[in-house]
């Protein structure tokens, strides 16, 4: 009975009542923000510029997947002339730098197992190709294992015409049913284009960038440089293009597809990567962002800040809720009028904290309801999908403890490389 107690007056405080307050804030925060990707604004167009692209690809032990990121680049419908592709062969020890010459790709080759990482191979092919003076307006960054679709420059162009200076690209999957895993991280990656991506853009926000898929103007590189060196570069250097002022645009349009990992085992690394990037750039940099946001009214730097700070959100969200319900689990267990008196605790529970039952049922609605409809507006809703989305709250389960590693592991750098195990060919997908 004395742990009822407890639990009741912590539940009953003030501080747990602003506490729930900020959460139920964020809730309807989020959740506003999501209705504005259910559709697709106009776009201002302020230009026509045929841009003139630099695609760079980091690749670490990529021979299984190399020579299709090629073919996909080489099949594009731009002008052959206005771009170049670049291919870093970063650490390698397999065919990958061979496989990729053969075929015809300009390769760089780095060698150094002390600076190890996707953002550090970044820095020093960017301060390789200024050595050589190559010519070109905007860089893209892919990944080994990325297709582009062939309107991927077109559409890309498109939005550098917009007037942005950094744009990021819709995100697919290349291999959205290979497994259940691959199918899960499908129907997150369609929801993130929509909710987190397409909303924004409509908002005109900042975007965010994903790693891969998207352009940036070359004089950003000589402005502000590249220098991240997380585990998410791409997350850091969005959040120092909002420090100093730029907006992340978003084409919907540019497809690039990406490959998903099929098991179990490589997907939770994946992940744990993630989160352990997410909470060290979110410590280093939210701090700055609230103070930018509220100093100088900007919007575009307190949305930023609240996208980093996921991992502990996310387990904000979960403890509290955990809390909730261990709460009605003691009393219903040491009240002897078990039932009745539940019911009774859970009015007054619900009066002084209503906001966990209402942002849980927000947050439910928008990982229940909204994949549905994202589906059927980007035309990916099937027999298939739907089968596999009938799980998909176990894989959302599995991100609690991901996310609890990460914050915990979030000052090891240590990169961990995803391995492939089948080739994709371009015209074997059907857009």
């Amino acid at each position: 009975m004395i742990r009822f107690q407890l639990i009741f007056s912590l539940m009953n405080s003030i501080p747990y009542k602003v506490f729930n307050g900020i959460l139920f804030a964020l809730s309807i925060y989020l959740l506003m923000l999501s209705i504005f990707g259910i559709f697709k604004r106009k776009p201002e167009k302020i230009s026509d510029i045929k841009h003139r692209f630099l695609i760079l690809s980091c690749a670490h032990d990529e021979e299984l997947v190399i020579t299709d990121l090629i073919n996909s680049v080489f099949k594009l419908d731009y002008d052959k002339n206005l771009y170049k592709l670049f291919i870093v062969a970063d650490n390698c020890t397999d065919d990958t730098e061979s496989r990729a010459r053969s075929i015809g790709a300009n390769v760089l080759v780095r060698n150094n197992n002390l600076l190890v990482g996707k953002g550090y191979a970044l820095e020093w092919a960017f301060k390789k190709l200024d050595d050589m003076n190559e010519d070109y307006d905007a860089v893209v960054i892919v990944d080994a294992d990325n297709l582009l679709h062939r309107n991927f420059l077109k559409e890309m162009n498109e939005s550098l015409n917009e007037g942005f200076d950094v744009v990021q690209c819709f995100a697919d999957s290349k291999n959205p049913y290979d497994s259940y895993m691959t199918a899960w991280y499908s129907i997150s990656a369609w929801m993130q284009n929509r909710i987190f991506q397409l909303s924004r853009y409509n908002l005109h926000l900042s975007n965010q960038l994903t790693g891969f898929g998207f352009a940036m103007k070359k004089e950003i590189l000589k402005r502000i440089g590249w220098r991240t060196t997380s585990l998410v570069e791409d997350l850091e250097f969005t959040c120092k293009l909002v420090l100093n002022n730029y907006k992340v645009g978003y084409s919907h349009n540019a497809i690039i597809y990406d490959e998903k990992p099929i098991t179990m085992k490589d997907s939770v690394a994946q992940r744990k990567r993630w989160m352990q990037g997410f909470a060290d750039v979110c410590v280093r940099n939210f701090p700055k962002l609230i103070k930018k946001g509220f100093r100088e009214f900007d919007l575009k730097a307190i949305d930023c800040a609240i996208y980093i700070a996921q991992p502990f959100t996310l387990t904000l969200f979960g403890i509290n809720y955990l809390l909730h319900i261990l709460s009605k689990i003691i009393y219903f267990l040491t009240s002897r009028e078990s039932l009745l008196n539940l019911v009774s605790f859970d009015m007054n529970i619900t009066r002084t904290s209503s906001v966990v039952s209402i942002g849980t049922l927000l947050i439910a609605f928008m990982q229940i309801i909204y994949p549905i409809i994202i589906m059927i507006l980007d035309k990916k809703l099937s027999i298939k999908s739907l089968w596999y989305y009938l799980f998909y709250s176990l894989y959302m389960i599995t991100w609690f403890p991901i996310v609890i590693q990460g914050i915990i592991n979030r000052n090891s750098k240590v990169w961990l490389h995803t391995k492939h195990f089948r080739k994709i060919n371009i015209d074997n997908i059907n857009d």
